[in-house]
């Protein structure tokens, strides 16, 4: 069983879009002026003598799980999580967000059990939600029991900038636990999986990192962040092409991963699309693995050392028996 998506044109289309966007860079001057960072998590922008970051995402077809399951007060927290774990990977702090909701049919109940979600979502990352939309359109939101669709829009300010340019040889790869499935893969997780049987797990919302990352990056050299959602461990590349990245380490995956591995025979196919219990990376030197470990269990989010950085390019990952690199 396989993901039925071109990983390779998706990356074709994202330049295109870059290509089309870059052109607007030039509409604000000064204050507000865009930053020319591409290929990371979020768009940078500055603000006098700040460095802000906005980014959106959604949730995906968790949310057909969350039908099929008729419970919708967790799929917020999914929504706040996608987006402000990725604006930790630059080294930002969540301030703000707006959220989205899209409607087949008005439905107060849906509305507010997904609020639930949201509000708690916000609670853990320190970000005030201070306005949103809901629309009503049947004509596009269709499929499942109770169409929808949820995104969030986060604001964020960068406190270190951190785009991995600093990432170095010997440097350690440190990977930060994930509560499950988190909040992609989920069109082939739903093929795959009986959700009857592993609904509950495969609701458990996608773990927000915001108070140890910032906090680690605090107190340590933190020289790469990457949040492990679509594309999974190749999104490790995008910090920096000069080095290599060695992940020999993994930790035990969840119960509801090994169901998966059943189903997705190729190791490859299930290292490119899901996180395999790690949901964050944190890269830094060597000396700075004590402290950042230290924080991770300050904070109740289990952690270790899962590889290295290492000169030869691409991203090695080794079960023991064979390696392959996810580099794409």
């Amino acid at each position: 069983m396989k993901y039925d998506i071109d990983v390779g044109h998706v990356r074709k289309i994202q330049a295109g879009i870059w290509d089309r966007i870059r052109s607007t860079f030039s509409f604000r001057k000064g204050y507000g002026e865009a930053l020319p960072v591409f290929g990371h998590y979020g768009g940078l922008f500055r603000c006098g003598v700040e460095d802000l970051v906005i980014h959106t995402d959604g949730v995906g077809t968790k949310l057909l799980v969350a039908q099929d399951m008729d419970k919708y007060d967790t799929v917020g927290i999914d929504a706040i999580a996608m987006s402000v774990n990725d604006i930790l990977c630059v080294g930002a702090e969540p301030l703000v967000g707006v959220d989205y909701i899209a409607l087949a049919e008005e439905d107060g109940s849906l509305v507010d059990e997904v609020m639930k979600g949201l509000v708690k979502g916000a609670e853990e990352s320190g970000c005030a939600i201070v306005g949103g939309e809901t629309a009503v359109i049947p004509d596009i939101i269709k499929g499942g029991k109770k169409p929808f669709d949820l995104t969030f829009t986060v604001v964020g300010r960068v406190k270190k900038k951190i785009l991995g340019d600093q990432v170095r040889k010997g440097d350690a790869i440190i990977g930060l636990e994930s509560s499950g499935l988190h909040s992609n893969g989920y069109t082939l997780a739903r093929k795959a999986l009986d959700v009857k049987k592993w609904g509950k797990e495969m609701l458990v919302p996608t773990r927000i990192y915001c108070s140890a990352v910032l906090e680690m990056i605090d107190a340590s050299e933190v020289h790469g962040l990457a949040h492990i959602t679509g594309g999974a461990f190749s999104k490790i590349n995008r910090l920096n092409k000069e080095v290599g990245y060695r992940i020999d380490r993994l930790p035990k995956p969840a119960p509801v991963f090994e169901a998966l591995r059943e189903k997705v025979t190729d190791f490859s196919e299930m290292h490119r699309t899901f996180n395999m219990g790690v949901g964050m990376v944190v890269i830094v030197p060597q000396d700075a693995e004590g402290t950042v470990l230290n924080i991770a269990k300050k904070h109740n989010v289990p952690a270790q050392v899962i590889g290295a950085v290492t000169d030869k390019k691409g991203i090695w990952l080794s079960d023991g028996k064979k390696e392959i690199d996810l580099a794409i």
